[in-house]
């Protein structure tokens, strides 16, 4: 259990959660034995106009906002816990006052700064001796984690796995050159990234997003960027084209969308943020599947 001095704190259970920066929420959802196991900090950016409850979803009640019920963060965490009982599995959520990364950016012309701080403390107050970092996140959440790799020299090795579920809007060419050095440089390192094809997606028969301006082209042209140093096959073609590099250290999941719907946040619901943390691993599609059945059910609250 994590003890902050000089931060206000709520606690419940072993949720609790503190605010840095005046505006950013941190609530760590965090199990009693950090000095035993090698801990896995997760954070997990969340999507623009969600809140940390709502994140990390329950049943809902007749009058609940329909978010509690689209990304069960929580209930996939207990289902990672499950699976890798050896290591200590600890979910940072990370919600700003605006509720959206992008905006929050707009608003501090130093937040390159303030992201790599935020990461930084809160890497530092975990008390475990083996620790490592995962960073995640949904729709606008990408936009933190672009923030960190821009304000880093070189992404640090305590960075284990980057992991993108339909938020690498901001991605374009000038990440590569991290990115590539971070994979090859630094040991156990992966990289996940989910999109669905947004680029023919309609809203009240209006596109959703220009034909470059969404996650299916950005992913497109990480995946390309990334070509130049890896070799990737297409492993899965149904729904889903699964493209992995060997040794399965890096891959893309893109979800095909003949009927032009918005599949936005079902990427996060059918089991991705599940397989954002195990892909790659000896758990690895162990007990469910990327975009088949809720594997994490019987855990939600």
């Amino acid at each position: 259990m994590i003890l902050l001095s000089g931060m206000a704190q709520k606690r419940y259970d072993n949720i609790f959660s503190f605010v840095m920066n005046g505006d950013v929420k941190i609530t760590f959802d965090d199990p009693t034995n950090f000095r035993q196991k090698e801990t896995i900090l997760i954070l997990y950016a969340l999507p623009n106009g969600n809140t940390t409850e709502q994140t990390m979803g329950k049943k809902l009640q007749p009058g609940d906002d329909w978010h509690f019920d689209i990304q069960h963060i929580k209930a996939q965490t207990k289902f990672i816990r499950e699976q890798l009982s050896h290591k200590n599995i600890v979910v940072v959520y990370l919600e700003n006052n605006l509720k959206s990364w992008p905006a929050w950016k707009q608003r501090y012309p130093n937040h390159l700064s303030q992201i790599q701080h935020i990461v930084d403390t809160l890497f530092s107050i975990v008390p475990s001796k083996k620790k490592v970092i995962y960073l995640n996140g949904h729709s606008g959440g990408g936009s933190f984690i672009f923030g960190f790799i821009a304000g880093t020299d070189k992404i640090p090795a305590y960075i284990k796995r980057i992991s993108f579920i339909d938020s690498d809007y901001g991605y374009d060419s000038s990440y590569y050159p991290k990115l590539q050095d971070w994979l090859f440089r630094v040991k156990n390192s992966h990289l996940t990234v989910f999109a669905y094809n947004d680029s023919v997606a309609l809203y009240n028969g209006k596109p959703v997003v220009s034909a470059t301006g969404g996650t299916w082209y950005r992913s497109h042209l990480m995946m390309k960027d990334l070509s130049k140093s890896f070799s990737f096959q297409q492993i899965r073609e149904d729904s889903i084209s699964s493209y992995e590099n060997k040794n399965k250290q890096i891959g893309f999941f893109f979800k095909n969308n003949p009927d032009r719907r918005i599949y936005h946040t079902q990427q996060v619901e059918l089991n991705g943020f599940i397989h954002s943390v195990l892909f790659g691993t000896k758990k690895d599609s162990n007990g469910y599947s990327y975009y088949g059945v809720k594997a994490y059910g019987k855990y939600i609250e």
